[in-house]
């Protein structure tokens, strides 16, 4: 069964979670501090999409999700936030989440989330065995993997899903809503942000000057392009 692992510390909501994922088809860990949600990953290795809250007694949503990135680049990560906590967002992508739910969520929306990222950190397997060359680049399609000048570069799953759409479509405009549908899913409820927020975390890794893109360049009041 597929596993989801549930940081929340109120135990109203982690219950009102974890009733509809498991309706859902889902098996789940729980978890009610940051600290215990580690010791639950490390014990349960399986686990393939991580929901995090970002406040905690002891440390926050965010160091936990920096941890499970140091070691793991493979699980899928949510972030919980509140309706206010606008920059809660955008910092919980750029620290390696892969997506945020806004409380109050209805089940659908929780559940479909899951079950698109869940797909992307494993759940389908991927067709093309072979390799993308785009000098200085190799994407790797059997292996999820990608290298820069012969250099492995460590990506999220999300991130691999933007440089593959990338790479099989070089020189061409894509808008922001192109790849929301493309990465995301066309059953994504969230906000065009994202793409951007996830596409300057991307720039951070494999761009010279990510102040001076060349590779992945803007297409302004457009979206984006590989301008390699």
């Amino acid at each position: 069964m597929k596993k989801v692992l549930v940081l929340e510390d109120e135990s109203s909501i982690r219950g009102f979670i974890v009733i509809n994922l498991r309706r859902a088809g889902y098996e789940v860990i729980e978890a009610e501090s940051g600290e215990e949600a580690l010791e639950k990953l490390a014990e349960h290795r399986d686990v393939r999409v991580a929901l995090l809250d970002i406040m905690l007694p002891g440390i926050d949503g965010f160091e936990v999700c920096r941890r499970i990135r140091a070691g793991n680049s493979r699980i899928g990560i949510i972030m919980l936030t509140a309706r206010s906590q606008e920059m809660d967002k955008v910092t919980g992508l750029m620290t390696g989440a892969d997506d945020y739910v806004t409380k109050p969520f209805s089940p659908a929306e929780l559940t479909a989330r899951v079950d698109a990222l869940m797909r992307r950190s494993g759940g389908a397997e991927e067709e093309n065995d072979g390799c993308i060359r785009l000098a200085p680049f190799v994407l790797n399609t059997r292996n999820r993997t990608l290298e820069k000048n012969g250099q492995r570069v460590k990506l999220t799953q999300v991130e691999y899903s933007i440089i593959h759409m990338f790479m099989e479509n070089p020189g061409k405009a894509l808008s922001r809503e192109e790849i929301l549908d493309l990465v995301w899913g066309r059953d994504y409820f969230g906000e065009l942000k994202i793409v951007d927020v996830n596409i300057r975390r991307l720039r951070l890794k494999i761009e010279d000057n990510p102040t001076n893109p060349t590779y992945i360049t803007t297409v302004w009041g457009y979206g984006y392009k590989w301008g390699a």
